[in-house]
């Protein structure tokens, strides 16, 4: 066969191309399409405190709230307090996280970073120590080694402030009456079966995994320590150049918060099972029935932000050193929540948190 001309080639192509929906204008329609595209990265944890998180993500809560519009990126962190250096460094647009490292980052900013947008869990930490090492009190741990997951997070600073209120001193660089030690949660686990550590004031699930797989004993669960048994473990928070750009998708981002609640709230058997598969594939390992069904009972999933609270949480932090005299007026920004409430025909957000 006589080799065709070049003319007869390109027209060949032109026809296979036209054939497979258009080689050049497909390719050129789906990188228009991925560059119009709003891509929001959202950080949180694998612990049972990050359930609507970890529920919304995997049930696809957050990509129906979020529509084909807003590509949605995730990424796993052990702790608060480095979701917010994430965030603060621009490697963030929003994030589920404690409320001390929230605060913090709002501090360190000047009020200009980040806001509250929305609660997502209250409830869910406490303090196991070692059975059979005369650990009754708190001052039956003056000397010893004590967890938290991180210097500055949430159970770093309700550990200090329990100390501080039974007289006992700490300080930042692990110092002190009690020697506080910022070690993941997995390594937590590991060094209280090697009983290396004394003690650790952990979110759940870790606080039962102590408990249940380590043989420890429950010193303090920190529902005990608040009216009610409420307060903030877990907020969403957003970047506050974010929230002004595309305040839209904030809503929508809300809607899935405010939707993955909904759930686990209304189906808690198969929100257990699902939160579990959830874990398994962040950690590799599911937790056992007596684990996630103990910690579970220490939860309550809740889009309001308890913003009542926070003052007290910043003032633990300020007592103990590890934060200045703030005032917090303006980190919770209620709006996107509370269109999203009010749409559903639910009560809406005071400026103190509370219902109304």
């Amino acid at each position: 066969m006589p080799p065709r001309p070049p003319a007869a080639i390109a027209g060949l192509l032109a026809a296979a191309c036209a054939a497979l929906t258009g080689c050049a204008g497909g390719a050129s329609g789906a990188a228009s399409t991925q560059a119009s595209q709003l891509t929001l990265r959202l950080g949180y944890q694998p612990n049972l405190t990050h359930a609507p998180a970890i529920a919304g993500i995997d049930r696809g809560l957050f990509r129906t709230a979020l529509g084909g519009g807003i590509r949605l990126v995730t990424e796993i962190f052990s702790a608060g307090p480095a979701e917010m250096e994430a965030l603060l460094g621009g490697a963030l647009d929003a994030a589920f996280v404690g409320p001390n490292p929230a605060i913090n980052g709002f501090v360190r900013s000047g009020g200009a970073a980040l806001r509250i947008i929305a609660g997502a869990t209250s409830g869910g930490a406490a303090l196991v120590v070692q059975p059979g090492e005369g650990i009754h009190s708190a001052a039956d741990l003056r000397g010893r080694r004590i967890a938290t997951p991180q210097l500055g997070n949430t159970q770093d600073v309700a550990l200090r402030s329990w100390l501080r209120d039974h007289g006992i001193t700490t300080d930042p660089q692990g110092g002190g009456e009690v020697h506080i030690v910022a070690v993941d949660n997995a390594t937590t686990l590991q060094l209280f079966e090697l009983r290396q550590i004394d003690a650790a004031w952990v979110p759940e699930p870790w606080a039962s995994r102590l408990v249940d797989e380590g043989h420890g004993t429950l010193l303090v669960d920190e529902a005990s320590l608040w009216p009610g048994g409420r307060f903030p473990t877990t907020e969403l928070v957003v970047a506050t150049s974010f929230l002004h750009q595309h305040p839209d998708a904030v809503r929508r981002l809300v809607e899935g918060d405010v939707s993955a609640v909904d759930w686990l709230d209304a189906n808690p058997a198969s929100a257990r099972a699902a939160v579990n598969d959830g874990l398994r594939r962040l950690t590799q390992k599911a937790l056992g029935t007596a684990v996630i069904t103990d910690a579970w009972s220490r939860l309550r999933f809740d889009p309001d932000p308890l913003t009542g609270l926070l003052q007290e949480e910043a003032d633990h932090a300020h007592a103990v050193g590890l934060l200045g005299a703030v005032d917090l007026h303006g980190l919770v920004d209620p709006s996107a929540l509370n269109a999203v409430l009010a749409g559903r025909g639910r009560p809406t957000i005071s400026g103190t948190g509370t219902a109304g």
